[in-house]
């Protein structure tokens, strides 16, 4: 198996299907029609210790807000509002019950902020292993006929991101390798990236009223921004030109990977853990979703390139002109 999409593909070959299953596997959320005005969605992460978070890196309370955001956002990528979460976690024998106390006032705090009750789990000892892990179920609502998934991008529609790229892996870069050449407030900007990440709910519930005519497809930026694209070119069976000059890095970026000599769009193409919204728009609107996300959240949101015929492929288009085949490299949980 090359990765976990594979993987997952392999061993969910065989489900049956339902009809109140409008969408099953291969989306940032499962949909379920219990008949109502609303749409069920449902979504499930881990974060696992020495892959997503450490306990050297992060606070308790960190990684329990972080540990629902990843969630959160699963269920803004489809411009749904969250409603439930359940908490399963798995305890190494060293965690103390203070430490743990902490992490819940994280994940309570992120949950009172986006209106989630957490409504139950499931608690198991990780034996002879030294890693926590917490793995959340949340579920969520969407209204009929808004959802917006990876599959409803065209050729031709324009492919656009939310807020900046890159923040999160020059946060880790910064942690990984401390230098006293990186100014303070920007390795604290950047390391919160990592450390806290944003789930962009309102500006996703604001894309959904524009869905799916205007805004078409959407999913978010966890894996790194090529990987993530690549998923919704596959599903959308279309190709991308993505414009180097055009992804948006904030100054912070900019200025880390000055201070190492190192090119800060191989951040923002591959690094992951932005968890921004990266979606397409039919041709002519792409102003007035600018202007509607902006004037509601103060959020910028940018062009990045054009969806193309699936044959062209994934393509990157450099400032100088030249084109090349858009490399995927971002994470793989399977590999890394």
């Amino acid at each position: 198996m090359d990765g976990e999409f594979e993987l997952i593909a392999h061993l969910t070959r065989g489900f049956s299907a339902r009809s109140d299953v409008p969408l099953g596997v291969g989306d940032d959320c499962a949909i379920l029609d219990l008949n109502s005005d609303k749409l069920l969605l449902a979504t499930c992460d881990s974060q696992v210790e020495g892959i997503h978070f450490t306990r050297q890196f992060s606070s308790p309370d960190q990684i329990g807000r972080k540990a629902l955001a990843v969630n959160l956002s699963d269920i803004a990528a489809m411009g749904g509002e969250p409603c439930y979460a359940l908490v399963s976690l798995v305890l190494p024998s060293d965690l103390s019950r203070s430490y743990l106390d902490t992490i819940y006032t994280g994940l309570c705090h992120e949950a009172a902020r986006y209106s989630t009750a957490v409504v139950g789990g499931n608690i198991a000892s990780s034996g002879k292993s030294a890693a926590l892990v917490i793995d959340i179920t949340l579920l969520g609502t969407i209204e009929r006929g808004h959802a917006l998934t990876r599959s409803g991008a065209h050729s031709g529609d324009t492919l656009m991101v939310t807020g900046n790229l890159g923040a999160a892996a020059a946060g880790l870069h910064t942690l990984l390798h401390p230098d006293s050449r990186y100014p303070r407030d920007v390795q604290e900007v950047l390391r919160a990236a990592y450390r806290t990440p944003q789930p962009r709910m309102r500006v996703g519930r604001i894309l959904s009223q524009l869905g799916p005519t205007i805004v078409t497809a959407m999913l978010d930026v966890s894996d790194g921004l090529s990987g993530d694209l690549s998923h919704l070119c596959a599903r959308s069976n279309v190709g991308v030109r993505v414009e180097l000059a055009h992804l948006p890095l904030s100054s912070s970026i900019r200025s880390v990977a000055a201070r190492i000599s190192y090119d800060p769009f191989s951040w923002a193409l591959h690094g992951g853990e932005d968890y921004e919204l990266l979606f397409t728009v039919s041709p002519g609107h792409e102003q007035k979703v600018i202007e509607a996300v902006h004037s509601a959240t103060g959020i910028s949101v940018t062009p990045i390139g054009t969806m193309l015929p699936s044959e062209v492929g994934m393509k990157l288009l450099y400032p100088d002109g030249h084109e090349d085949a858009l490399e995927v490299r971002s994470w793989n949980h399977l590999k890394s």
